[in-house]
């Protein structure tokens, strides 16, 4: 199934990739802050601490936000499940050094692991 998902999403010409990529929502931004994220979002970004920001720590994610967005006009992504805060920002700022092809190349590769834990969350284990 997962195989089936990252073919589809290899599959897509560049600007629907991008699309797809856009529609993600930023992590500790507007849409967290206001209750409006997914169950799945928010449990992971619950499970990395991000739902209990201090105001200085929020203001550093919204920081990055923008930097990120003004850099490659795109939300930053990342599989954020079993990482912690700290794990996270030193991600975020490495990443904001990246050229755009390659950053455009890793949010497609977060996108395929973040389905990749979601299913396997969801379906059950062989056993």
């Amino acid at each position: 199934l997962h195989a089936a998902l990252v073919g589809a999403l290899r599959g897509l010409p560049a600007e629907q990739q991008r699309a797809l990529i856009r529609a993600h929502p930023e992590l500790a931004g507007r849409l967290a802050q206001a209750g409006q994220l997914t169950q799945a979002s928010t449990a992971e970004q619950g499970s990395a601490g991000l739902g209990a920001l201090s105001a200085e720590e929020l203001a550093r994610f919204e920081r990055l936000n923008v930097a990120y967005r003004a850099r490659f006009d795109l939300p930053f992504i990342m599989a954020i499940k079993g990482s912690s805060r700290e794990a996270i920002l030193a991600a975020f700022e490495a990443r904001l050094r990246n050229d755009p092809e390659q950053e455009f190349q890793e949010a497609l590769r977060q996108i395929e692991r973040i389905a990749w834990l979601r299913l396997k969350d969801r379906l059950p284990s062989e056993s």
